[in-house]
């Protein structure tokens, strides 16, 4: 049957209190460990506000975070939207989220109407085997749980992560051996897409839900070549996006990402979103805050 992505039900719907004053009206789908809010799903909730601000025609093209407080799960979050600019072929808005009367997240989100234009160019995608040859994150798990060596607190681990219901597909190109803390290469490679139909819709509608998925494990990247150490702490400081082409948000894209850098307690991360056919959809950049703990090696078996 035509089952609805819970993202558009209920995490990216937002209820109108004023012209442009939003309440997301859908329950917090997914909460990560932490207990603070999902970064995607903030930054998600805000374009879907700044894209009310909007008319139809006009598409957003580049989109601007900062994460200032921890979300709170268990209270509402307000979206504040300023009209900054309505220009002839540009618009800009400002929004920004508010919880216990603090500004927890704000954000800048610049529309365009269409211009065609003959400067083209992009970079070219990887060649990686398509989705349908690789596992699902939850078919990698379970693959793992039925080793009967593994160890107690890591059959745990893994049954916490199997038991989250996040509102994504993900199938990892290279998954990483979670039995080795060797150091990796700062890449990784798989192909995501929203749980459930979103189907032919405004090209805004698949830009907030990319806008979701596209915080996913991605500031973990930076940690590849860290493993030996244990996360204390990690947050989402700051998170940008560039639209390039149109795209379905429930079919399959690769996501690229790679860290080119990591110091002073923070790590950068950059992302490529691409379609199936090798067309550059969308671009990704965060830096987030990294404190860490050496930890004494031990046997995972």
């Amino acid at each position: 049957g035509d089952l609805r992505s819970v993202l558009i039900t209920s995490v990216l719907n937002l209820e109108r209190l004023e012209v442009d004053l939003f309440r997301c009206a859908g329950r917090h789908h997914w909460v990560p460990a932490t207990q603070r809010l999902f970064g995607g799903q903030i930054v998600g909730q805000a374009l879907v506000a700044a894209a009310r601000a909007v008319s139809r025609d006009e598409q957003v093209h580049s989109l601007h975070c900062y994460f200032v407080r921890a979300g709170d799960p268990k209270v509402p979050v307000l979206y504040e939207v300023e009209r900054t600019r309505t220009g002839k072929s540009f618009s800009v808005r400002s929004v920004k989220a508010i919880q216990h009367g603090k500004p927890i997240f704000t954000c800048q989100a610049s529309f365009q109407l269409s211009q065609a234009s003959p400067v083209q160019h992009q970079f070219t995608m990887p060649a990686v085997p398509p989705p349908e040859e690789l596992l699902t994150q939850e078919e990698l798990i379970q693959k793992f749980l039925q080793n009967p060596n593994l160890a107690e607190r890591y059959r745990k681990h893994l049954t916490k992560i199997q038991a989250e219901d996040v509102p994504i597909d993900i199938k990892p190109v290279n998954p990483p051996d979670i039995f080795s803390s060797e150091p990796q290469e700062p890449k990784q490679l798989f192909w995501v897409r929203a749980r459930g139909y979103i189907g032919e819709t405004d090209m805004k509608v698949h830009c907030c839900v990319a806008a979701y998925i596209s915080d996913y494990a991605f500031l973990g990247t930076a940690l590849l070549p860290h493993r030996q150490y244990h996360i204390k702490f990690m947050v989402s400081l700051d998170h940008s996006m560039w639209f390039h082409a149109p795209f379905r948000a429930d079919h399959w894209m690769l996501y690229e990402c790679e860290s080119p850098w990591a110091g002073g307690c923070r790590g950068l991360v950059q992302g490529r979103l691409w379609r199936r056919d090798g067309v550059l959809a969308v671009t990704c950049a965060q830096e987030g805050v990294i404190r860490v703990e050496h930890t004494p090696n031990q046997s995972k078996l």
